[in-house]
Order: structure tokens, then C-alpha cells, then sequence
């Protein structure tokens, strides 16, 4: 089983690729990974070294990793942060190369645009490109709150209003959507959900809230959801070993001290989570 990774990396902490390459491959998982940029450390340092690559350079190690014949064993294609359209383009280049020869390979696309008290944090041409292009290849997409607001021009305020949302996602093509910080008024104010909608139901967790904002923390759930529903096709399922693993892997970031993501100190997590989290069905 491979996955392509297409992300930005970063030599210091767990952004990216250098936060989803890891928890794959405890899973068992071969993971071929192609970097957008190369960074010192995630930019909500506000300072940071490293360069942005261009799309061509991008687009033709893709080409050079399809030159070699491995697209027939891609299982699945993840891609975050998209820096550019011409990125974008890049690596919808990729995912229609691939299902030409193996049409069973999923693409989950995480829609990255912004995120509530922040709104848009990319470049106002990467929302109509997720809207207008990605969301009809992609099979997994993993907004979050705002996200999936945005996408959708639906407001979500109650479990009924998401579902409706998700749906309407659902509508663009993606047979998977999970929301990955669902914020709803009948929640427990000490508490956040993720919720996973497909053809055949939709299931919720809700975990506690912890006090921190770890960088990188969509990325590892985005890869540890993908991971486990390549093993199952089971989006309950998937939902509810990702949640625990992410639960576990952030509790122990913040007993070290809350600041990088523990996810070396906390590898078993990954694989066999110490606390459960079971998915309740909704739908």
C-alpha cells in the first residue's frame, strides 16, 4: 500500500509532510513524498528560512516518479497546503495521471483557505480553485469549520445545519467529507467534534478540548483518516481510530510542555491508541 504525498516540509517540527509522512508509515503504510517548499520551521514562528519551489519543478518530479511506472501502485494521493493554483494544477496533474492506471486510487484533498478568527489565510485565487476544480476529482475532503462554511455558503451553527453542508459538499463530487473541528451550539462548550458524512451515514466524535493550538495537528488527523480508511472503507470506523490517535498524540504534546507535536515521543499512539473514542452514528 503507497500513498503520494504532495506538501510543504519543514526541518524543524510537524507540518505538512514532516507531520503525515511519520504516522503513515507506523501504520504500515509506504509513503512517496513530494515536498512544495522547504522551510527552517511553519511560519506561525513569523520567522522562517527555506524556499517556496516552483510548480514546474514540482510537476516534473511528479512526471520523473511516473517515468519509473510507480503510479500504478499509487493507492492514494494526499495533498494540504496548496501555496499556488499552478500547484494546484501540478498535483491535479498527477491525480488524473495516476487513476489512468489505476482507477481505483483516492485523492484526499484538504481544502485548506482559512480557519474561524482568522478567515482567509491564502491567496484569494486558491478558494475558487478548491470550489471550481479540486472538488470534483477529489474522493476524501477534510474541511474544517470555516472550510466547510465557505465552500458551501451554508452557515453552520447545529449537527443539522452541518450535515446539510456536507451534503451540499458531498453534491460537488467528494464521496467523503469530514469536517475536522466542527463547532456547533449544542456542543459542550469544553469540547470539539469531527464529524464524517458519506453515501452510507454520517458519525460523530466529540472529544474534550484541550488548551493549546498545535501547528500541524489537521495534517496529522488528514493522514491518520486517510490511512485508516484505506485498511477498512469505513468512514466510522476511520473516524473513530483517527480521533483517538490524535486525542492521544495531543495530550501528550501538552503534558510535554504544548509546544511541536509529540509525534515521535507518542508513536504508539498511532498504532494502537491508548484511550477510545468510539464514533457515534447520526445518520
Amino acid at each position: 500500500m503507497a500513498i503520494l504525498s504532495i506538501q510543504s516540509w519543514v526541518g524543524y517540527g510537524h507540518v505538512g509532510n514532516a507531520a503525515a509522512i511519520f504516522p503513515l508509515q507506523r501504520l504500515g503504510i509506504e509513503v512517496w513524498a513530494v515536498h512544495t517548499v522547504q522551510f527552517s520551521n511553519h511560519t506561525g514562528y513569523g520567522q522562517w528560512r527555506g524556499t517556496v519551489f516552483p510548480a514546474d519543478d514540482i510537476a516534473a518530479i511528479l512526471r520523473g516518479i511516473g517515468e519509473r511506472g510507480a503510479f500504478a501502485g499509487v493507492d492514494a494521493i494526499l495533498t494540504g497546503y496548496l501555496g499556488s493554483v499552478a500547484l494546484g494544477e501540478a498535483a491535479l496533474g498527477a491525480v488524473v495521471e495516476i487513476r489512468a492506471v489505476n482507477p481505483a486510487a483516492i485523492w484526499l484533498c484538504d481544502p485548506v483557505i482559512g480557519d474561524l478568527g482568522r478567515g482567509v489565510f491564502v491567496h484569494p485565487d486558491i478558494p475558487a480553485f478548491f470550489r471550481d476544480r479540486a472538488l470534483g476529482l477529489a474522493d476524501i475532503v477534510t474541511p474544517n469549520h470555516f472550510e466547510l462554511e465557505y465552500l458551501t455558503g451554508i452557515t453552520v451553527q447545529t449537527l443539522d445545519h452541518a450535515l446539510v453542508a456536507a451534503d451540499a459538499l458531498r453534491a460537488h463530487g467528494p464521496g467523503v467529507v469530514l469536517v475536522t473541528s466542527l463547532r456547533r451550539d449544542e456542543a459542550p462548550a469544553d469540547s470539539v467534534e469531527m464529524l464524517a458524512v458519506d453515501h452510507a451515514g454520517a458519525w460523530l466524535v466529540t472529544m474534550p478540548r484541550l488548551d493549546f493550538h498545535p501547528n500541524g495537528a489537521g495534517d496529522v488527523v488528514a493522514a491518520l483518516f486517510l490511512g485508516q480508511y484505506l485498511k477498512c472503507h469505513n468512514s466510522g470506523i476511520a473516524l473513530s481510530k483517527a480521533a483517538a490517535s490524535i486525542q492521544a498524540i495531543l495530550t501528550a504534546t501538552l503534558n510535554a510542555g504544548g509546544g511541536e507535536l509529540a509525534l515521535i515521543a507518542a508513536q504508539d499512539e498511532i498504532v494502537a491508541p491508548s484511550i477510545q473514542i468510539d464514533a457515534k452514528r447520526v445518520r
